[in-house]
């Protein structure tokens, strides 16, 4: 059985007239188990293959040679689909028209769903969006699924769809399943991709060359099958009169969740975190309260994961008001560092963006920022792609000047890795 703990940080102390409490709670899940074991209902897996013209022979070998690996890491008694998706989308397997579009992992399945997948050829144009509601056409059909989760490969932008087609066919998907995409090569939209991945509770990476195609779907098939715990949610109670102005997943990606609450009682709003295993985030919450007078305390908010009816851990977020300035002056370093995180993400994005756009001083400045950002907050990772962008004449200052030449898929591997972050050091 799954052991979730939790521990909030922030600064309770608020001087006379301030109203807002910012907190960070660290959520950790310890003895997950396996998808599909836990007895919340049966888990579901679709490896979505672009199998589109552009692939080419050799991206097209790789991404087969990657779906049959898959298929292999999927576990028996998972029920699974594979979609083939150029202009069009193909339910390649399994083979039916009508009922059930998934069948479950065995021994027979897994060997004829490589026979399909070995006949795959790179022909047409592509629609993902016809991809993703061909995903949640099947995931339906199996009324038992407690847990839905694909990976999607593109090589290219999506040419066959307008973009408020492909923007309704995920508003379609929302909380249907989650989705972990992945481009190979450099023609793709990190933009366009992110926004499908971080809307269905997923991850978007670049894969740097065919080869790597194998050892990619591999971990993420086997991520996906040791999160036992198919679904949860976030439940953030406030006190009347108070607002939730944000919710954030901060650890190990930032995602911005403020959009997706629901209410699920007077004062409660649920917001989304999909399926867990063994790990640790971390979400920033942000709530206003009306302001009191000196002396009062009050509870700001009350935080909860929950999976249904049941509460699996929860922490309290504390508001008091003082006049002692060396109380109320103190940030929690937890929440200074992973504001400077999420500014981090944006920087970089932002840069990226103006510097497409041909707004070199905009991009020298934004980017220039990332880079000191990344700096203070420890973030090795950023730091190093931002080397391979720009020139870092002084990181503590921001000081770049934009690099000449530039490799796209340098420029592609830090957009995707804008929203990826560190926890504080020490």
């Amino acid at each position: 059985m799954a052991i979730f703990t939790s521990m909030v940080y922030q600064n309770e102390f608020l001087a006379d007239g301030n109203t807002d409490v910012n907190a960070i709670i660290r959520i950790d899940c310890a003895e997950a188990g396996v998808a599909g074991q836990s007895g919340a209902g049966d888990v579901g897996e679709i490896v979505i293959v672009d199998t589109s013209a552009s692939m080419g022979l050799i991206n097209m070998q790789a991404a087969k040679d990657a779906a049959m690996v898959a298929v292999d890491t999927i576990l028996d008694g998972t029920y699974f689909s594979i979609i083939a998706g150029n202009h069009s989308a193909y339910l390649a397997f399994p083979r039916v028209t009508s009922g059930p579009g998934m069948v479950r992992m065995s021994p027979s399945t897994r060997a004829t769903a490589k026979q399909a997948i070995a006949a795959f050829r790179a022909d047409g144009g592509t629609a993902m969006g016809s991809w993703l509601l061909l995903a949640r056409s099947l995931f339906r059909s199996i009324p038992s699924l407690a847990g839905k989760h694909a990976i999607l490969l593109t090589d290219g932008e999506n040419h066959n769809e307008s973009v408020v087609q492909l923007d309704a066919a995920i508003r379609q998907c929302l909380g249907e399943f989650q989705a972990d995409c992945r481009g190979i090569g450099v023609e793709w939209q990190v933009s366009e991709i992110r926004k499908i991945a971080t809307s269905l509770l997923g991850t978007v990476d670049v894969i740097p060359g065919p080869a790597d195609l194998p050892r990619v779907f591999q971990e993420l098939i086997a991520r996906s099958m040791s999160r036992g715990v198919p679904d949860a949610q976030l439940r953030v109670w406030v006190p009347q009169g108070a607002q939730i102005l944000f919710v954030r997943q901060v650890s190990p990606t930032v995602e911005d969740l403020t959009a997706r609450g629901t209410g699920v009682a007077p004062l409660t709003m649920a917001f989304p975190t999909g399926a867990w295993g063994d790990e640790s985030r971390d979400y920033h919450i942000a709530v206003r309260l009306p302001a009191k007078e000196v002396g009062t305390e009050q509870l700001a908010a009350r935080l909860q994961l929950a999976a249904g009816a049941s509460v699996l851990t929860q922490g309290l977020v504390k508001a008091k008001w003082s006049s002692d300035a060396s109380l109320t002056a103190r940030i929690s370093p937890e929440v200074a560092h992973y504001t400077g995180q999420t500014e981090l993400a944006a920087a970089i994005q932002d840069g990226l963006a103006a510097k497409a756009a041909g707004d070199d001083r905009t991009a020298t400045a934004k980017l220039g920022r990332a880079v000191q950002l990344a700096q203070a907050t420890g973030n090795a990772e950023a730091t190093t792609k931002l080397g391979k962008v720009v020139d870092i004449a002084d990181a503590a200052t921001g000081t770049v000047r934009l690099k000449k030449n530039v490799e796209k898929a340098d420029e592609m591997a830090l957009d995707t890795a804008s929203t990826r972050t560190t926890r504080i050091r020490g």
